[in-house]
């Protein structure tokens, strides 16, 4: 089980998150995640939304180099050492993190080496796998909440 994540090419200049996160807003995206690296002139910004698919569409439309990539999302235990030894089982296998960042309460993202490897690992250790799905129904329910004030 994988979650959509959309990575974004930019030039290194300041607005350009904005007017990514302004496409997003105009289609209706919620960001539940982001990351944001520089690596000098250019950067990436990564995302996992709750809608991808409109994310990826509002992207291409305004001529932004982007893709999407299955990206892991695990719900952690918040207690110390959970997330050493998450690590512990993907490096015990030869697994390498590519890279790692944490979203919404003790959410986080993975982009593995062998993401399919990692998912089966992974789903015999006691942490909550997050689909597609569940991003999207999280949104859902606090606009229900929000509703309900």
């Amino acid at each position: 089980m994988t979650v959509s994540q959309i990575s974004v090419f930019a030039n290194s200049k300041p607005g350009h998150m904005g007017r990514v996160l302004d496409l997003f807003e105009a289609a209706g995206v919620s960001v539940r995640g982001f990351s944001a690296a520089d690596t000098g002139e250019y950067g990436i910004l990564r995302f996992v939304v709750d809608k991808p698919e409109a994310a990826l569409t509002a992207l291409q439309e305004a001529g932004c180099a982007c893709v999407i990539t299955p990206v892991l999302c695990l719900k952690l235990e918040d207690t110390p050492g959970e997330l050493s030894r998450v690590m512990g089982v993907l490096a015990r296998c030869d697994i390498n993190v590519v890279y790692s960042y944490s979203m919404i309460s003790t959410y986080i993202v993975l982009s593995t080496t062998d993401t399919k490897r990692a998912f089966e690992l992974l789903s015999g250790e006691p942490v909550v796998m997050i689909s597609q799905d569940d991003i999207a129904r999280f949104v859902a329910d606090r606009s229900e909440k929000e509703a309900v004030k």
